[in-house]
This record gives C-alpha cells, structure tokens and sequence, in this order.
C-alpha cells in the first residue's frame, strides 16, 4: 500500500512510533524513525527495518525542541527520497506535578515537543505533499487531547492544542488529497508512561499497583491497556485509500474512557 512512498515518524526509537514505523515499512514504506536512547539499540532497530521489510530506513537525530533541527531533518528526506508521503508526529513526553509545582523549564519542554514540534514538521513536510497531489499527516495525542486529568497540566494543554492544529491544517488542505488526523489512544502501555508512574505514586501517595488499577486504567472501562499495535494498525488504516475521507478527526483508541 505504501511502496514508493517515505514515512518520517517522530519519536519512533521505541514505543507507539516505532510499532508505527515498522507496519509502515512492512506496507512497503522508505522511513524516516527519530528520536533519542542508546547508540547502539537505535542502530539495531533501524537496520532490523532495513532487513526484516526490505526498504531504506534513515535515522534523524534531530531535537524536536529545535526548529532549525526539525526542518533539517524533513530536508534531509527529501532529498534521500524525493519528499515526504506521510508524517507521523508521535514524539512526546511527560511530567506529573500539581500546576503551582510544576517546573517551568518541564512546561516548556512538553509544549515544545508535544505541541510545537508538530506545527515545524507539518510546515516543512507540506510543500512537497502538495507537490505530489498526495499525503497523510497522522498525530499522535491521547485521550487527553479530549479530557483532562489532574497534575498534567503541560500534557493535557499539549494534546488538546494538537486537536486544534489537526483539524486546521486538516481543513486548510483538504481539497489537496492531504489528510490530517490524530490518533487518541488511552492509556497504551509503552516507556513513556510506565516512566510517569513514580511520579504519579509520589504525588497521589499510592503504590505502584494502585496508580495502574486506580489511576492509569480508572477512565478505561475495558480495564486494559491500547496496544502499540493496536494504534499501529489505526494508522496505517489511515494511509489507505478506504481513509481518503477521513480528515480533521480525532480517532479515539481509549477503551471507552470518553465515551462516560
């Protein structure tokens, strides 16, 4: 479905991004991954796209904090493989803390990843979409895109301003053969949040087993957590021509947590 065609999927060194990153390879996609950790693991994961689908997979170091980096990274894919097909804004972090404790350089941190990031990615990718008369531009945010939750202040603010971004770009190009959409899973287990757990123990003053029962999966009434294949398999379905209607949608994944 995707041969011939490059994906650059942010923040895709582990987790969601890189369950994404490989079903669009095995679609038959050239990919772009980025994204920090050890040297030596990002290298495994990208040669092991290369061999295991049989495509070109480049790594981008690129900061999503930096403008500068971020527009460098979408002009280095161009000119590896022509333009960018589809972009996937999935980078992301977290910090737990109640608002009048919550550090300022955390809150700009999270709004520069998780929000501003995807506005220089979208702006660089788009000129070469609408070259080609085609594009799919998929962002990850969260149920929290919808609803809030306390003490993520940073996040919550983040993921509901990656709802207003979607949906204006997506009306902006919608007559282009350009879908923008986000994906809203809830709680899906990945590092991300099983690092926001101690915070979460300290703040609530709970155990780790509560913090999982209690808080992470209190809102999901499926009592279990979004797989990254699940939110894997919902954007590739994006990518299809069977999704070329389905534009400035937010697509919940949340086990029924907005649905209350």
């Amino acid at each position: 479905m995707l041969a011939n065609k490059t994906a650059v999927v942010t923040g895709s060194t582990s987790g969601i991004g890189l369950a994404i990153a490989k079903a669009m390879a095995g679609e038959g996609a050239n990919i772009v991954i980025n994204g920090f950790g050890d040297a030596n693991a990002i290298e495994k994961e990208r040669s092991g796209i290369e061999s295991e689908y049989g495509v070109k997979c480049v790594y981008s170091g690129a900061d999503m904090t930096k403008p500068d980096e971020i527009a460098a990274m979408i002009a280095d894919a161009d000119k590896e493989f022509g333009a960018v097909d589809v972009l996937v804004n999935n980078a992301g972090i977290q910090h737990v803390s109640p608002i009048d404790e919550f550090p300022i350089e955390k809150w700009d941190q999270i709004i520069a990843i998780n929000l501003s990031s995807s506005f220089h990615t979208i702006r660089a990718a788009l000129p070469g979409m609408k070259r080609k008369g085609w594009g799919r531009i998929i962002n990850t945010a969260s149920a929290h895109a919808l609803v809030a939750s306390p003490f993520k202040s940073a996040y919550v603010a983040a993921k509901h301003g990656i709802a207003g971004l979607t949906k204006t770009v997506a009306l902006e190009v919608a007559q282009q053969k350009i879908t923008v959409n986000a994906i809203c899973p809830g709680y899906v287990w990945t590092p991300l949040v099983e690092a926001q757990i101690p915070d979460t123990m300290k703040a609530r003053n709970m155990t780790e087993e509560q913090v999982k029962r209690d808080v992470l999966l209190a809102a999901q009434p499926t009592k279990e957590f979004v797989t990254v294949d699940q939110v894997a398999a919902m954007a590739i379905f994006l990518c299809s021509d069977a999704a070329s209607s389905i534009t400035g949608t937010m697509l919940q994944m949340d086990g029924g947590w907005t649905a209350q």
